[in-house]
């Protein structure tokens, strides 16, 4: 079962009703073994991009196109997407309670979480700017998530690049030497490769999540060549 069948599933076993939608949503998530990371990565993505939404005061439609447009849904799956993404909106919970329980999702997998919030951060400059208030919100979303405040940094940096730190997106500090540098570039590019994140679960649509990091990293790195003479 392919992952927009999963939740077109999903969707028609909720039903209608707003309250406590994640709490089903995981235990449908968990009750299919075969595929569940994949169905989990998108639901976590569905559900906490539609939080990210609400936690700006302003509920529209262009975060369910900006999804669409990431994950490319196929033509018929959108209503299905969309219904998922205004149940979470309505639910009683708040994002960090939905953060946890998807966070349950992959218990040890720091990279998964990583990829979830690579994903939000796609999502959240849609419109061509991370807000102030997105930051806050993925911020604390990594913090539910357990990664620490340099994993944030990293991603942050990825994404808002006038920060203007290119060792944040490699992953090592300015004292690393040449060749730590370029050993861990190089563990960085192959991990990114696409074929890497479908691995971990990511679905396949939602390659520009690498091709994104590949950009980014790329970018550092010839950052970081220019200022070393390398």
């Amino acid at each position: 079962m392919s992952v927009w069948s999963s939740l077109a599933s999903i969707v028609s076993a909720i039903g209608s009703g707003g309250a406590q939608v994640v709490d089903r949503l995981v235990q449908l998530v968990l009750a299919k073994p075969e595929g569940a990371n994949t169905v989990g990565f998108t639901v976590a993505m569905i559900a906490l991009s539609a939080k990210m939404a609400k936690a700006d005061g302003v509920v529209t439609a262009d975060e369910v196109l900006a999804f669409q447009e990431l994950f490319d849904v196929p033509e018929g799956e959108e209503r299905n997407v969309a219904r998922l993404f205004n149940l979470a909106q309505e639910d009683v919970a708040g994002f960090d309670v939905y953060a946890k329980k998807l966070a349950d999702l992959f218990p040890y997998d720091r990279i998964t979480l990583i990829d979830i919030l690579d994903g939000l951060f796609h999502i959240a400059k849609a419109d061509g700017v991370v807000h102030e208030s997105e930051v806050a919100y993925l911020a604390r979303v990594a913090e539910v998530f357990g990664l620490d405040e340099r994993e944030f940094k990293r991603v942050l940096a990825r994404h808002v690049r006038e920060s203007g730190d290119p060792y944040a997106v490699i992953g090592l500090g300015p004292e690393a030497s040449d060749a730590e540098l370029k050993t861990h570039y190089r563990k960085e590019v192959q991990e990114t490769h696409p074929d890497r994140l479908i691995a971990r679960g990511v679905p396949e649509e939602f390659v520009r999540i690498a091709n994104d990091r590949l950009a980014a990293l790329n970018a550092a790195w010839s950052q970081i060549c220019a200022e070393r003479g390398l």
